[in-house]
C-alpha cells in the first residue's frame, strides 16, 4: 500500500486529494492544527491517520517525526494562509504567520518526511501559487513566501536527485476554494465559484504528478483557469 502525507487536507486542493487518495485505498496521513480540528478531520475522512501541530508554530512539527509511516510515497504540502494589504500596513504578524504557514512549515515537515521519503523513492509536491511567480499590489507577504517556497523546492530538488526523490511545485491560479473567498472579500469584490478552477481540477493534476512513472518527473506545473 502506497502512503502519503498531507497538510491542507481541511479544505479545497487539499481536501480533494486527501479524499482521492483514500477512495482508491492509500494509506493517507493528514496534519490538523489543533486537537479539535483533528476531530473534524477524522470525521471527513474516514481511515487516515491525523497527528496535530500548527503550523503557524512549526517548531510543533518536530513532536511528529516519531510518528510518521516508515516509508512516504509522497509528500503534498498544500496548506495556506493569505492576508493582502499593502507593505506600508502590514504588520509583522502578518508577515510572520503566512511565512511560518507557506514556506518554513513546508520545509520543516519535507525535513522530517526526507528518510521515509528517500526509502520509497517518493515524490514531494508543493502547492503554490501564481503569486509565486509574480507579486502585484497588496500581495507581498504571501507572494513572498510563495517565493520562497518556490526556493525552496528547487534547491530541493537539485539535492534530493541522487535519493530518487523527485520534487514538483504547482502553480494554480485563481481557485474556487475557501482562501479564494477570502481573497475576494479583502479585494471587495463579488465572488463568483464557478468563474475560477475547480479545485477537483488541480487535485486531478497533483494525483497524475504522484502517479508518473519513474522515468519522468514533473518539475513545474502552472494551471490557469480558463
Amino acid at each position: 500500500m502506497t502512503a502519503h502525507l498531507l497538510t491542507g487536507a481541511g479544505s479545497g486542493i487539499g481536501r480533494v486529494v486527501a479524499e482521492r487518495l483514500i477512495e482508491r485505498g492509500d494509506e493517507v496521513v493528514l496534519v490538523a492544527r489543533s486537537t479539535s480540528r483533528a476531530h473534524d478531520l477524522r470525521e471527513d475522512h474516514p481511515g487516515a491517520t491525523v497527528l496535530v501541530a500548527d503550523l503557524a508554530r512549526p517548531d510543533e512539527l518536530e513532536s511528529l517525526a516519531e510518528s510518521l509511516p516508515e516509508t512516504l510515497d509522497s509528500l503534498v504540502n498544500a496548506a495556506g494562509v493569505v492576508d493582502l494589504g499593502p507593505v506600508g500596513d502590514l504588520g509583522a504578524a502578518v508577515w510572520q504567520e503566512q511565512l511560518a504557514v507557506n514556506l518554513v512549515a513546508p520545509a520543516v515537515l519535507t525535513r522530517l518526511a526526507l528518510p521515509a521519503l528517500r526509502a520509497a523513492r517518493g515524490t514531494v509536491v508543493m502547492v503554490n501559487s501564481s503569486a509565486g511567480l509574480q507579486a502585484h499590489p497588496r500581495w507581498s507577504a504571501y507572494a513572498a513566501s510563495k517565493h520562497g517556497l518556490r526556493a525552496l523546492a528547487d534547491s530541493l530538488r537539485a539535492e534530493e536527485l541522487e535519493h530518487g526523490v523527485r520534487v514538483t511545485t504547482v502553480y494554480p491560479g485563481r481557485t474556487a476554494t475557501p482562501m479564494q473567498r477570502k481573497v475576494h472579500d479583502q479585494e471587495g469584490k463579488d465572488y463568483d465559484p464557478a468563474a475560477w478552477i475547480d479545485p477537483a481540477t488541480v487535485a486531478d493534476a497533483i494525483l497524475h504528478v504522484l502517479d508518473l512513472p519513474r522515468d519522468a518527473t514533473v518539475t513545474d506545473l502552472t494551471i490557469r483557469p480558463t
